[in-house]
């Protein structure tokens, strides 16, 4: 990749040029767009490489959305999601997989209507995004935006990190979160957003996986667990369950993660030490009658056996010392001696395994960060600042998230198309 050289960038802005600031999915889709609106469009990315974040999405493999309609994608957006109804509107999913299709990057539609290349790189959707930038005319420089130059109500330039002021009349804020800082997303945005006088709301982590009180032990760590439920109670809503979900859930040292895990996450607001219970059913297509008469069966047919042996028949191995725990069951008691109550036991927390989560874990592990820019300052037809002339926001850095599954990457090339059309 070619950038452009810093005695070079004075030449690039005058006072009619558009900047962006970050060069993730929401910055690289809004220079393309600017470009081909007819505007002399650069954008500023301080990473040596743009679209750093799109590498590690989808474990490496790039959930770029979800193929759906604009409805579905304001259904899994619990924060804020109706501000997003124009954007959606302007470039809506299909759009979205149009436009990779149409740029050599085939697409393939997975469980969920999750939307992945067909190649399953990451480093396929940056490199298209990347050339579409390139065959567009938009420029990419590789430097740091430290501030944004206000005059009168309205932007007037931008200073970089070497003490450059460079001159513009539009500037789209596009610089993500404070998720994966070391991909850049270090919340520069919400300084920038606050001097323009912006209010943003309270960061925390979401989609991120959960600390809880009860750890696993040694064997179980990295346990992936594929087609299980969980209910998330709330205790502080006399407990109300406030979510239930189906997929892969992860057991970790230091409690719980996976895709269900980071998804329930978003729903936990104003987390406190207790206050949210997760529910892991192990065996969901099973009713607790179902269960029992199955493991009934299985007495009868090794009542020699010991109840180490029936939980192998039950859950992967390196699950059983911990379920033996959780039970109160010794290992070794033989089958033909298990009492109802101790059955009862079994069923109950393969149905009911109870976890009591005592905080998320560090914004660093997020996928996406919950808070930002308030959507009341921004005009949602446009995505220009309501305080500001010329300033615009795209992406993470609005106080807009959604649920994984490709919803919050559509999010960012819609608000993204829509601020660069503006």
């Amino acid at each position: 990749m070619m950038f452009i050289e810093t005695t070079e960038r004075m030449k690039l802005l005058s006072a009619e040029k558009t900047v962006i600031i970050g060069g993730g999915a929401a910055g690289l889709i809004a220079g393309i767009f600017s470009s081909k609106n007819g505007r002399d469009t650069t954008i500023i990315e301080k990473n040596i490489k743009p679209g750093r974040k799109l590498y590690i999405t989808g474990k490496g493999r790039c959930n770029v959305c979800n193929n759906c309609d604009e409805k579905t994608v304001i259904a899994n957006s619990p924060n804020n999601g109706r501000f997003l109804y124009s954007a959606l509107s302007t470039f809506s999913p299909s759009d979205t997989m149009a436009f990779f299709e149409k740029h050599g990057c085939p697409l393939k539609t997975e469980r969920g209507n999750r939307v992945f290349p067909v190649s399953d790189k990451a480093a396929d959707i940056v490199d298209t995004l990347f050339n579409a930038v390139k065959r567009s005319g938009c420029k990419i420089i590789n430097d740091n935006v430290i501030d944004i130059i206000i005059e009168d109500g309205r932007i007037s330039g931008v200073m970089l990190d070497n003490g450059g002021l460079l001159t513009c009349s539009k500037v789209i804020i596009a610089t993500g979160g404070c998720s994966y800082p070391l991909t850049g997303s270090t919340g520069d945005g919400y300084t920038f957003a606050r001097k323009a006088g912006h209010t943003v709301t309270d960061i925390r982590p979401s989609l991120v996986p959960l600390e809880t009180a009860e750890h696993f032990g040694y064997d179980s760590q990295g346990l992936l667990l594929k087609n299980v439920a969980i209910r998330v109670i709330d205790t502080v809503k006399k407990n109300k369950c406030i979510y239930t979900d189906f997929g892969e859930l992860e057991l970790r040292r230091y409690g719980l993660s996976g895709a269900i895990i980071r998804s329930a996450s978003a729903h936990m607001k104003n987390m406190e030490n207790g206050r949210y219970l997760i529910e892991i059913d192990l065996k969901p297509a099973l009713s607790e009658e179902t269960l029992d008469a199955r493991i009934l069966r299985e007495i009868d047919a090794a009542k020699t056996g010991s109840y180490k042996d029936l939980l192998a028949l039950l859950m992967p191995r390196a699950l059983i010392e911990d379920f033996v725990k959780i039970s109160a069951v010794p290992a070794d008691r033989r089958l033909c001696e298990l009492t109802k109550n101790e059955r009862k036991a079994v069923i109950t927390n393969l149905k009911k395994m109870t976890r009591t989560v005592t905080g998320f874990r560090p914004i660093e592990e997020a996928i996406v960060t919950s808070g930002g820019v308030s959507v009341k300052e921004i005009d949602p037809k446009t995505m220009q600042s309501k305080l500001v002339q010329g300033l615009y926001f795209a992406g993470e850095v609005i106080d807009v998230d959604c649920y994984t599954g490709g919803f919050n990457l559509q999010t960012a090339f819609s608000t993204g198309v829509l601020a660069a059309l503006s």
